[in-house]
C-alpha cells in the first residue's frame, strides 16, 4: 500500500499515512481540526535491467561478408604493376 504525506493548513506539521488505493483522502487534522491537504511529490524513474532501451530489442546482425573481405576478393583488388 502506498504512503501518502499530508500537511495541515492550520499548524503545518506533516504527516505520513498507509492507505489503499480506494481509500478517501483524509480531510481534517485529528490534532487542531485543521484542513489537510495531500502533498505531490516529483519522483525520479530508474529503469534498470534489459529491454528499456531501443537497442536492447533489435536483432545482432551476423553478416559474415560485413565482417572480413575474403582471401579472393583482397588478391584480386590489389594489383601490383
Amino acid at each position: 500500500m502506498p504512503t501518502y504525506e499530508y500537511v495541515c493548513n492550520r499548524c503545518g506539521k506533516r504527516l505520513e499515512v498507509v492507505q489503499s488505493f480506494s481509500d478517501k483522502p483524509l480531510t481534517t487534522h485529528a490534532d487542531c481540526d485543521g484542513q489537510l491537504e495531500r502533498v505531490i511529490h516529483s519522483r525520479g524513474v530508474i529503469f534498470k535491467g534489459s529491454g528499456f532501451y531501443s537497442t536492447d530489442s533489435k536483432p545482432k546482425k551476423t553478416d559474415s561478408k560485413a565482417k572480413a573481405p575474403s582471401k579472393e576478393g583482397a588478391s584480386s583488388d590489389t594489383s601490383e604493376d
